[in-house]
């Protein structure tokens, strides 16, 4: 048996009792955030994640999405948090301060770029981590690992500035707390066959690679 499925057993085990001994579902949601961008963009994506996620795993994940903004009371209840959209994404000092101390106390947010974001969402980073930098994750991170294996990083759903795709992170003590990906479009892959036309192979790998990151969020 390789390592590399020793290491899934084991993962899927630790989350098994996990789910046993808590009563409540992991909870994930989208963020509604400020500054006009369309937040509400990709909207199966996440249902479809969470029913990958269902299918393949052991996690005990609620049924449906959430949606949250910085500063709902509910905000600590959600494990993963995604942010999508084309355009503007903006945080009030208020804002910044109660996602950024969501995510220093254990939560993880998945920011994916979905083509014209990024020029905006990499001003919003630095109102929510005025002291840290965005850095590109090498290959052999555990994120594209814990699950499936993406020896090259992260996989190339749509084309749009041409290139490879790009990881980014926001690390605490090691630890991913703001995942970004970049150049990807993970979030319309997701999404079901119909909306996009993508061939069945670009979606399971913007699935597969959806696992790996809730994966990661889950056990670090």
């Amino acid at each position: 048996m390789k390592s590399r499925d020793v290491t899934r057993i084991v993962l899927l085990l630790v989350l098994g009792l996990c789910a046993s001994a808590v009563a409540a579902p992991v909870r994930i949601a989208k963020l509604k955030y400020g500054g006009g961008g369309d937040w509400y963009s990709n909207r199966s994506s996440l249902p479809n994640l969470i029913a990958a996620v269902r299918e393949r795993t052991a996690i005990d994940i609620a049924d449906e999405p959430g949606v949250v903004t910085p500063l709902d009371r509910g905000l600590f209840s959600y494990s993963y948090i995604f942010a999508t959209g084309h355009g503007r994404i903006r945080f009030t000092d208020e804002e910044a301060g109660k996602l950024r101390e969501y995510l220093l106390r254990g939560g993880f947010l998945h920011v994916d770029d979905n083509y014209g974001m990024d020029p905006h969402f990499r001003k919003a980073v630095k109102v929510l981590f005025p002291d840290r930098q965005l850095v590109e994750l090498p290959f052999d991170h555990p994120i594209y690992h814990c699950f499936y294996e993406f020896p090259t990083g992260l996989p190339k759903i749509h084309e749009h500035h041409g290139g490879p795709p790009h990881g980014y992170a926001i690390l605490d003590r090691g630890r991913i707390v703001l995942f970004y990906s970049y150049n990807t479009d993970l979030g319309d892959g997701w999404e079901g066959p119909e909306v996009h036309n993508d061939p069945p192979e670009k979606r399971e790998a913007a699935l597969r690679m959806g696992v790996n990151i809730l994966m990661y969020a889950l056990t670090h």
